[in-house]
């Protein structure tokens, strides 16, 4: 399904193969021999989407961008079953596995391997040829590649890199802090009201 929104069509190249399950949204590219398989969601809420050629996007995933955030994914991709990646920049050539996570401003050069729910955490760069084993969590820039048991110290890192801030514009000390976040991203969420079917 191929939806307008904000008044941005999708552009899907004729040799892409689109599954009908899937959902495409707004102001988004999809390049030649690209595949996009059944439950995908590839969405554009106010910043672009673009796929570069034979980029694999499977079952469940889904990419996103932002007004401030957009997501690009280069040539050769593959984005496993329920990995999503969050107004992101990745590479050529690089593997995001089943479940992984990639979020906001993160930057994952080529041939990368993010392994199953491996997470890439907001701003984190990742040099070409990085592996992110298992389960495993990289954060900063540069990056630190740290197992999930070293809670601290990921935690450490992430803190400085600021969600909240970065992500909603919204200081993490706000005492009422979710109810700000929510009513402000809910209105931006509010404009698919007026989507209406591309296809």
């Amino acid at each position: 399904m191929q939806f307008e929104h904000l008044g941005a069509q999708p552009r899907i190249h004729p040799d892409a193969v689109v599954a009908p399950t899937a959902v495409i949204s707004g102001d988004v590219t999809i390049g030649a021999g690209c595949q996009i398989l059944h439950g995908a969601v590839i969405t554009a809420e106010g910043g672009p989407v673009t796929l570069a050629e034979n980029t694999i996007v499977m079952e469940n995933a889904l990419i996103r961008a932002s007004a401030t955030h957009p997501a690009h994914l280069g040539a050769h991709v593959l984005v496993g079953p329920m990995a999503s990646v969050s107004g992101a920049s990745v590479a050529d050539e690089v593997f995001l596995a089943t479940g992984t996570r990639v979020f906001n401003g993160a930057r994952i050069g080529e041939r990368c391997e993010i392994r199953i729910n491996a997470v890439v955490h907001l701003r984190t760069v990742l040099p070409p040829d990085t592996v992110v084993p298992i389960g495993w969590i990289a954060v900063g820039d540069p990056a630190q590649v740290l197992s999930p048991d070293r809670h601290e110290e990921i935690w450490a890192l992430q803190k400085e890199l600021d969600f909240p801030g970065y992500v909603f514009g919204l200081d993490r000390d706000t005492p009422d802090l979710m109810v700000q976040l929510t009513d402000r991203y809910g209105a931006a969420l509010a404009r698919h009201a007026h989507d209406r079917r591309a296809d």
